[in-house]
């Protein structure tokens, strides 16, 4: 099922030169590219999810009897985006001297900012405001998913080289990027200030071309069965990333359902590719697996090797 993704949200807001700047981003990090995503007008909203089921065995009865009524268990979840303000800065004497001109100048500027927004809103994804994610930023995957009851654990035991596979069920009742203000992403006008480049010595100014963005970036996990993880993957032997464990953390979804992507690290594909035996005739290497029993597997640069074995 394809969802609205930032790209779209990009596109809803009918401005050209976001949309050639996101898609630009957008490319090399999967979990923008592909995520569900929605816009609200406010900041925040609240979600009611069913976390229990009241009877699961049925509401049989003898003639005459009567039935207790079911009480289902309810918790309400809070989803806030959070002030993304990008801002970049290019010495005006330099921008005009640019020999395609300033606007050609403070495109590069922009698209080089934006590209570390779109890393750091990636890794956020998954980490969120603890390790490794920004103490300021939305909540992540791994503040979010059911710990006790959606992981695998691989048994890595090398601290600081552990790294983590999501198995992730995207849409509006499960994950999905939200952005707040009607989706805002439009950059500012470019303006000219007079910047100080050290602070150190507040003397000392030149002019610059100036220019912002403001978003309201945020992640909503919808349900106690929207994500599953595979954590403690590391280099020590036969702590690696294989089929058996992906099994495993596909049998944790409900029957019926399934992640509609699976996200790792560069190491983790790697490992998962070597613990399999090449049956071919040719007697090459295993190929690298683009899916696992037909979900696509995105390898990203936001999951990192260097977890600690107790994220």
């Amino acid at each position: 099922m394809a969802f609205p993704t930032l790209l779209d949200i990009a596109k809803q807001n009918g401005s050209d030169a976001t949309v050639g700047l996101i898609d630009e981003t957008i490319k090399l990090h999967p979990e923008l590219q592909i995520g569900a995503a929605r816009t609200i007008a406010g900041l925040n909203y609240k979600t009611l999810v069913r976390v229990a089921l009241g009877n699961t065995a049925g509401s049989f009865r003898h003639a005459n009897e009567g039935v207790a009524p079911h009480v289902h268990r309810y918790e309400n979840r809070l989803v806030e985006t959070f002030i993304l303000n990008p801002r970049w800065e290019c010495d005006k004497a330099i921008a005009d001297k640019h020999e395609d001109g300033p606007a050609a100048y403070i495109a590069l500027e922009a698209a080089g900012t934006l590209e570390g927004e779109m890393q750091a809103l990636a890794r956020q994804f998954y980490y969120g405001p603890g390790a490794n994610g920004n103490a300021k930023g939305f909540p992540g995957l791994i503040q979010s998913y059911d710990a006790a009851n959606m992981v695998v654990d691989a048994g890595g035991t090398t601290d600081n080289t552990a790294s983590s596979v999501w198995l992730v069920r995207f849409g509006p009742k499960n994950v999905q990027w939200v952005w707040g203000a009607n989706g805002q992403l439009e950059p500012s006008e470019v303006r000219v200030e007079s910047v100080i480049p050290d602070a150190s010595r507040p003397t000392e100014k030149f002019d610059a071309y100036v220019q912002t963005m403001l978003a309201y970036p945020g992640v909503q996990v919808g349900s106690l069965w929207s994500a599953a993880r595979i954590k403690k993957l590391t280099a020590d032997a036969g702590k690696g990333l294989t089929d058996a464990l992906l099994y495993k953390a596909l049998a944790l979804f409900p029957a019926g359902t399934r992640p509609d992507a699976i996200f790792m690290s560069r190491r983790s594909r790697e490992q998962w590719r070597a613990s399999r035996t090449a049956t071919n005739a040719t007697g090459a290497p295993a190929p690298i697996p683009d899916n696992f029993e037909g979900i696509p597997v995105y390898a990203t640069d936001s999951i990192l090797d260097t977890e600690t074995l107790t994220l």
